[in-house]
């Protein structure tokens, strides 16, 4: 899952190579935290958060395939 979080993000932003997501594991949740360029939080965003709800959304929907709770966090 963490590569879906940084493929998605990579198509988005215009500074790919800056785009790194950390996994870190608490109690019964997977956090991913994605952290971008701080010009590309907009696209990363979207307006009122269009793009971002996208994003957990597909995240959640693959990890609830594997029986997992995740959370994308986005890191500026």
């Amino acid at each position: 899952m963490k590569e879906i979080v940084e493929i998605i993000a990579r198509s988005l932003v215009d500074n790919p190579q800056e785009v790194v997501v950390n996994e870190r594991q608490e109690e019964n949740l997977i956090i991913y935290e994605l952290h971008v360029a701080s010009e590309d939080m907009g696209k990363v965003i979207g307006k009122s958060g269009s793009i971002a709800k996208a994003l957990r959304t597909v995240v959640k929907a693959a990890a609830t395939r594997e029986n997992k709770k995740v959370n994308v966090e986005i890191i500026g």
